[in-house]
């Protein structure tokens, strides 16, 4: 009984030694020079900062230098180069992208990036500032980038941020703007914070329209039409041209480092404000049918609306070219589904707008494995998006009547790619291709994608 009082002020003291340390630590700095402010000292016992009123804030960190904001976007041998003389490029089987970190003068009436460089003579590079060199796209001019002493060019406009220089290349279909644009531009530019402004090289009003929510949450400045301005604009550093990882995906391990699919995906909800995160939000399954009009129609689709709503779906059906091209309404309207299904093709790129939990069912048409597999299939799982194929049979094919049972069309789809390459598949594949669904067996599709929206932890 004598030692217990002995054991309660043992394990008292940790607490009055903290209780006690403010007092010590104040009186010292009272004493010898205040050098430790009050609200620094608050840190060293916190990784948040209180204020007075008892509210916990995260601490604001410094933004990242405009140089190692820049060098993220080239490794090993050209970021030496970059540190050494202020340029370098990054050069990939897909991209092209150059970068300054010194000040550089852009022209826009030609669209010639000046870069300052004490060597002998002028040094030209040309980039077209697109993600997917080998797409050779006609319609993107070339940047011209040289290197040389141009301070007799003079500055009309002056900027406190870098420019990031690219172009929209072919608009129009969804998969390549999201795939060859949205994403590599997100790639090249989230790390700058806002920090930067956009050079849309070929503008268009229509992709502006389209995109616009997603260029104002990854700058603070508006996008510039070189066209409709063609002066002399003089920034603290440039980037030409959009880095690419592949197809609908973002590799947190290539340049730059550490962006993932998941962060985009949270990107897109907060730029068009999109309400549901998980499909478990949403209180009664829907169901969107991508209905097409022209070519990989189905043939019985007002069959397949009926026994979609038999299951206890509720099914909205979209074909009208003006509300897919809306994004800004288009993409709410996604969000609010727990399941998209389509034929293989373009719309299935719209699986990003889904609620993670979702599921994707993509009807593979005959000669169309590799395709519906590479760009939606694999592509769904690191979105968050439950993906389901379903592998038509030849006798729910149009092709079936028109080439006959023993045709290689049917017999060996991958001949057609391997004779004729790209282009003659998708004449036959592509577009001569219809389908009328088996409900019966398209039905255990369905049943399976309303079981895992109704129990989906994803």
């Amino acid at each position: 009984m004598k030692e217990e009082p002995k054991r309660i002020i043992f394990r008292s003291t940790p607490i009055i030694l903290l209780l006690i340390l403010p007092l010590i630590c104040v009186g010292v700095d009272f004493v010898w020079g205040n050098t430790i402010h009050f609200k620094r000292w608050t840190q060293y016992f916190s990784s948040s900062e209180t204020d007075f009123s008892g509210t916990v804030n995260p601490t604001v960190e410094e933004p990242e230098s405009l140089e190692f904001l820049l060098s993220r976007l080239v490794r090993g041998k050209d970021r030496r180069n970059l540190e050494a003389t202020g340029f370098a490029c990054d050069k990939t089987v897909h991209s092209v992208v150059c970068v300054a970190n010194q000040p550089v003068r852009i022209d826009t009436s030609n669209m010639t990036v000046y870069v300052f460089s004490d060597g002998v003579g002028e040094q030209e590079t040309v980039v077209r500032p697109y993600a997917r060199q080998e797409d050779n796209l006609k319609v993107i001019t070339p940047v011209h980038i040289l290197k040389g002493n141009a301070t007799s060019l003079a500055c009309l406009h002056n900027h406190s941020v870098p420019a990031v220089i690219f172009s929209s290349g072919t608009t129009g279909n969804v998969f390549h703007e999201i795939n060859e644009i949205i994403i590599p531009l997100f790639i090249t530019s989230k790390h700058f914070q806002s920090r930067v402004l956009f050079i849309l090289e070929d503008y268009k009003p229509s992709f502006m329209s389209k995109y616009g929510k997603v260029m104002s949450h990854l700058s603070d400045y508006v996008v510039m039409n070189p066209a409709a301005n063609g002066s002399v604009h003089c920034f603290p550093g440039s980037v030409i041209g959009l880095k690419y990882h592949d197809n609908l995906a973002l590799n947190a391990s290539d340049i730059p480092g550490g962006h993932s699919m998941r962060e985009f995906r949270h990107f897109l909800r907060e730029a068009f404000g999109l309400r549901f995160r998980h499909v478990s939000q949403i209180k009664k399954p829907r169901l969107m049918l991508l209905s097409r009009r022209n070519t990989r129609r189905f043939l019985n689709e007002n069959e397949m609306v009926m026994m979609m709503e038999e299951l206890g779906f509720q099914v909205i059906v979209v074909a009208r070219s003006k509300m897919i091209s809306n994004l800004n309404k288009f993409s709410l309207l996604i969000n609010s589904c727990s399941v998209l299904v389509g034929a293989h093709g373009a719309g299935l790129t719209n699986e990003l707008f889904l609620p993670s939990g979702a599921v994707m069912v993509q009807v593979e048409l005959l000669g169309t494995e590799w395709p519906s597999n590479t760009y939606y299939g694999d592509t769904a799982r690191p979105m968050g998006v439950h993906y389901l194929r379903y592998k038509i049979d030849p006798e729910e094919s149009t092709l079936l009547k028109l080439y006959g049972r023993n045709h290689s069309v049917i017999t060996d789809p991958g001949y057609l790619f391997r004779k004729g390459g790209y282009r003659a598949a998708r004449t036959v594949f592509l577009d001569q291709q219809n389908v009328r669904i088996n409900l019966a067996r398209f039905r255990n599709t369905l049943v399976q994608a309303l079981s895992l929206v109704t129990y989906s932890n994803f």
